[in-house]
């Protein structure tokens, strides 16, 4: 069995997301002795159909950019995301990504393009004329209608699990997210998430921004 779970690890995860840890490293030992590994094993937590899980905080996969997921998944391998000793899941997800090769996360990524996307159901209610005033400054790298910008790597928003673009905004501004010196792109988003100033500001620009979405 892989040891994808250090001692360091399971000291820092809360027990929601050490359940999670291992349901996945459960996952990764399907194969028989020495036979490769499968890593294809995201749709334990991500949902069958790849459209995310609100109860473990697993957001949707299908539909997602390849050159996002990639991004996303090295820096989880390289412990640039994961890094607030508070981002359980994203410590959890740190095991997950630990042993995946560059060629494991190409496959991984490939894979997930060919799932069919269904957009999520809305879940966050706000006010969507306030979370409009509040885009604007978003819309300059996400773009007006939430469509993403690769160039400067700025992923798509409006397909995303509403709730998943709620827990992300409240890291930001918690400091859980985007404080490693390596995570260029979060150290942005933390600047920019202090304009929404609280919670309510964060639900607002959330239903605004799912209001963007082409179904």
């Amino acid at each position: 069995m892989p040891n994808l779970i250090s001692r360091a690890v399971k000291k820092r995860l809360g027990k929601p997301a050490l359940l999670i840890t291992f349901a996945l490293a459960s996952a990764v030992c399907v194969s028989a002795p020495n036979e490769p590994v499968n890593d294809r094993y995201c749709k334990t937590c991500h949902g069958s159909d790849g459209r995310g899980n609100e109860a473990i905080q697993a957001p949707i996969l299908a539909g997602m950019e390849d050159w996002y997921l990639i991004r996303q998944l090295k820096n989880y391998r390289g412990k640039v995301r994961g890094f607030h000793p508070s981002d359980e899941r994203g410590i959890a997800m740190q095991a997950m990504a630990n042993n995946l090769s560059d060629e494991s996360i190409r496959d991984i990524v490939g894979w997930i393009k060919t799932w069919e996307y269904t957009p999520p159901d809305a879940t966050v209610n706000g006010d969507k004329a306030e979370g409009k005033k509040l885009y604007a400054s978003c819309a300059a790298c996400h773009r007006e209608d939430a469509s993403g910008n690769e160039a400067i790597g700025a992923p798509p928003l409006a397909y995303q699990n509403d709730w998943y673009l709620v827990k992300q905004l409240e890291n930001f501004s918690n400091g859980y997210r985007g404080t490693h010196e390596s995570d260029i792109f979060g150290q942005q988003m933390v600047a920019m998430v202090k304009q929404l100033k609280d919670d309510t500001g964060i639900r607002n620009v959330v239903s605004y921004i799912i209001s963007l979405r082409s179904d």
